[in-house]
């Protein structure tokens, strides 16, 4: 039996979303761009799915852009907006290399972050008065290693008072689960997710586009998403997309409660059991599902091989950067010491979760850093 604690790198489908996915491949398997029953019957799934990712995101349906995931969706935020504006893209020193390296590679500004991982605002404002133009300014919801949450609603005042022309982009892909996107992000103008951190499948997402701002566009050859995004649809990964948010939000009450109270239970006790753990960042800035620690004197890689071995299985980093030979960057950026982050350990919890998760983590963590300690 395996024990799953990496909900942060995929969650596991929702049925509803398996069964909403399946009727859309047999029985409404039509092209939407079509002019056919067929057609037209898969544009109204269409129509229907964009209708509850608004409602989820506080938005319109006209203001939905499908997308391949939240790759393509943090890269249509950040390319589009400099391709559509004048300005530079400014964005946090711990978002997600899908954010990071589109502002690198364009010139943009990386702003610095607190020690608690949270956007140092006073920076942010400092850069955006240096900069001559900005086009975009990009704050993830939640981070998707630590799970610190940032304060949007602060961003925005900034932003709206240094830099009154640029778009704010927030990528929310870490946030259905545990936040209120609709309210946490009700000042961004370009807000990511992705389906299959909230029990979606795989290669769905989408983007709001809030008043619908002028973007470049990335996809050329047809006139989908109303020209914003070329291709035919993904239509039963999209339909299950919207069966998987709107069953994440209708349980997200009760869900964060639950899953906190796990994930309290876990770091305490591991806080306990191992001499040099130390947990990263303030817990009560956090979403409710990541245990982040580092411990001293061992190696991430080497860890994970011994939670496998014992069928836990969790990651270190982001699991977009596994096998990277550099510590986490936004480790790095909250002020880690190298070899501390080196010993990092990200054990996310979801709403499969439970207390037999938490148990067989705390059975064998314990051993484990003692063992590679001793190695060493």
């Amino acid at each position: 039996m395996a024990f799953y604690l990496d909900h942060a790198a995929t969650t596991p489908v929702r049925e509803v979303a398996v069964k909403a996915m399946v009727e859309a491949m047999t029985a409404g398997f039509g092209n939407p761009s079509g002019a056919h029953r067929m057609a037209r019957e898969a544009n109204r799934a269409l129509d229907d799915a964009r209708d509850a990712v608004a409602l989820a995101l506080g938005g319109k349906p006209g203001e939905v852009i499908f997308t391949s995931g939240g790759t393509e969706a943090d890269n249509l935020a950040i390319v589009g907006s400099l391709e559509s504006r004048r300005g530079i893209a400014v964005c946090s020193a711990v978002e997600h290399h899908a954010v990071l390296e589109p502002v690198e590679r364009a010139g943009g500004a990386v702003v610095p972050v607190t020690e608690t991982g949270v956007i140092d605002l006073a920076a942010l404002e400092q850069v955006l008065a240096q900069a001559e133009e900005v086009a975009v300014v990009s704050v993830m919801a939640a981070n998707n290693e630590t799970g610190v949450v940032q304060p949007i609603g602060q961003v925005a005042e900034v932003v709206r008072r240094v830099a009154p022309d640029a778009l704010i982009h927030c990528d929310a892909v870490q946030g259905m689960c545990w936040l209120d996107l609709a309210a946490h992000c009700a000042d961004a103008d370009l807000i990511s997710i992705s389906s299959h951190k909230f029990g979606g499948p795989k290669g769905a997402g989408a983007l709001l586009t809030r008043n619908n701002p002028a973007l470049g566009v990335l996809s050329l050859g047809g006139a989908q998403e109303r020209g914003r995004r070329g291709g035919t649809q993904n239509v039963p990964g999209i339909v299950a997309m919207a069966a998987a948010i709107s069953a994440t939000v209708a349980e997200r009450e009760s869900q964060v409660p639950r899953v906190r109270a796990l994930r309290d239970r876990l770091v305490d006790e591991i806080l306990a059991s191992v001499e040099g753990a130390v947990e990263t960042g303030d817990r009560a800035s956090k979403t409710v599902n990541i245990a982040h620690l580092c411990f001293d004197g061992i190696e991430s890689e080497a860890l994970l091989f011994l939670l496998e071995s014992a069928d836990v299985m969790a990651s270190a980093a982001s699991s977009c950067a596994s096998g990277a030979q550099d510590p986490s960057h936004v480790l790095a950026a909250m002020g880690y010491d190298r070899d501390l982050a080196f010993g990092s350990l990200r054990l996310s919890l979801g709403y499969t979760s439970t207390d037999a998760d938490v148990d067989a983590v705390l059975e064998v963590i314990p051993g484990a850093v003692a063992r590679l300690r001793e190695r060493s």
